[in-house]
């Protein structure tokens, strides 16, 4: 999956007027270039825009009439972002705006890609490293942070990453499944409802929603990570789980990546297959359809990611 060319976002002409009028006189000068982001899946404006004056700043942009449901993500991120602890490798807010119905978001720019693909173990191994000072200050996190009223990954998982269940109960239709594992529905399922459990009795907090494209290799080779709308209550290990899927496509000995993490020390022993069995249930479902506000390379990053959340399973599973 290119994560640098999966967005299809409108550049800097198609925002109306006025609001490029004020992102201007926000920035202190007239936005002379604007260097629209290929990463990501949505389809809200999200540029590095460079001023007259030589200042940069990362811009998002969506229009509440047309996509609702990114401004609250923009909002939601806004505020998480301004809350998180300082010194993290994390984009910095520097202000919002509401013009002629649009929200935005200005942060301060990272010089920097998303890791490529197949993963080098050096950008694998820094990004491991960079989300191990994220996860160790979340694990107590500021209380205006968690006032903001965060959700739990336990509900999530309840509400919306479980699937094989569904999928057993015959209310979802069967996914694609390879030959090892297409009569291994009950152990999916097995594993799978233990993730509620294990994320309620985890402290701190998690990113929610790590993968390639949410992390950032900058000129030094240390990584930032990006996009914190789905920050919320859960062990770190799953989002390590999730970043390391990638990983085991690049043929990466991500076994070991992981049981040598801090973010896994206190992870159950099963913990890593019980997260590979809900996530590949949750995007081998999902790459069914994608909402018309979501990038079309959605579903094939969606069933990508299923099928090899669900080969490393059966690998470490000996299901062959």
């Amino acid at each position: 999956m290119p994560y640098h060319a999966t967005a299809q976002r409108p550049g800097w002409a198609a925002l109306p007027a006025a609001v490029r009028d004020t992102l201007s006189a926000r920035l202190g000068a007239d936005v002379v270039e604007a260097r629209s982001t290929g990463a990501g899946f949505t389809r809200g404006f999200a540029a590095v825009l460079r001023t007259a004056d030589g200042g940069k700043a990362f811009v998002k942009a969506a229009a509440h009439a047309e996509q609702p449901h990114l401004v609250d993500w923009y909002a939601r991120e806004a505020a998480i972002l301004a809350r998180l602890p300082a010194g993290l490798p994390v984009p910095r807010l520097r202000w919002t705006l509401w013009q002629d119905g649009w929200y935005a978001l200005c942060l301060e720019p990272v010089d920097g890609r998303p890791p490529r693909l197949p993963w080098r173990p050096a950008e694998l191994d820094a990004t491991l490293a960079g989300y191990a000072d994220v996860a160790a200050a979340l694990t107590d996190p500021p209380a205006d942070l968690v006032a903001v009223g965060l959700p739990h990954l336990a509900d999530l998982a309840r509400d919306d990453i479980l699937w094989w269940g569904e999928v057993a109960a015959g209310r979802e239709p069967v996914p694609p499944l390879p030959v090892p594992v297409a009569g291994r529905l009950a152990d999916l399922v097995a594993l799978e409802s233990r993730l509620p459990g294990y994320a309620a009795a985890a402290p701190g907090l998690t990113h929610g929603d790590l993968r390639g494209d949410n992390v950032l290799i900058d000129s030094a080779g240390s990584a930032w990570f990006c996009d914190w709308t789905w920050l919320c209550h859960g062990p770190a290990w799953f989002d390590l789980a999730g970043l390391l899927i990638a990983g085991y496509a690049s043929g990466l000995d991500v076994d070991a990546r992981f049981a040598a993490h801090p973010a896994a020390a206190d992870a159950p022993p099963d913990a890593l297959d019980v997260t590979l069995a809900a996530l590949a249930g949750y995007h081998l479902t999902a790459a069914a359809s994608a909402p018309p506000t979501a990038s079309p390379h959605l579903p094939a990053h969606r069933r990508w990611t299923g099928e090899q959340a669900l080969a490393w399973l059966a690998h470490r599973q000996s299901w062959t």
